[in-house]
């Protein structure tokens, strides 16, 4: 009696660890399908933020646009438009009303280009009392 009382209780255990074994089985394929839901979700939250971020940029063009027509300028790209500073100092001065002494009108070199936007970035504080946040040369030049 007691050899099948020891069999009974090897029987129990070895099914209770098979059942353990399944359950973490299921386990580990619940996480899985947790993580692939995960993905899912991030994807979909980029390309949302993806089209708010057109949607901004476009946006943003379109007004910049509406206020360079009084210089006959426009931008199209506004990422490359303003990095060279011609159409960020004219955009300031048509806002600003006033107009800028010096600068480089026709910059090719990436120098020329930086202090455009330099002086740009140093009117805006300097003149017109506007504090630029996370805003600076990396933000404009795009050489």
């Amino acid at each position: 009696m007691p050899a099948a009382a020891a069999a009974a209780a090897a029987a129990a255990a070895s099914a209770s660890a098979a059942a353990a074994a399944a359950a973490a089985g299921e386990q580990k394929k619940t996480q899985e399908e947790l993580d692939e839901e995960m993905a899912a979700e991030l994807e979909r939250e980029r390309a949302e933020d993806a089209q708010w971020k057109i949607i901004q940029k476009n946006t943003f063009t379109r007004w910049v646009n509406e206020h360079l027509k009084t210089s006959k300028m426009s931008i199209v790209d506004l990422d490359k438009d303003l990095s060279d500073g011609l159409r960020l100092i004219g955009l300031i001065e048509v806002l600003s009303g006033k107009k800028f002494s010096k600068f480089n009108k026709k910059p090719t070199f990436r120098t020329q280009k930086f202090e455009n936007v330099t002086q740009s970035l140093r009117f805006l504080e300097e003149k017109e009392g506007i504090k630029l946040v996370n805003i600076g040369l990396s933000s404009l030049l795009t050489l």
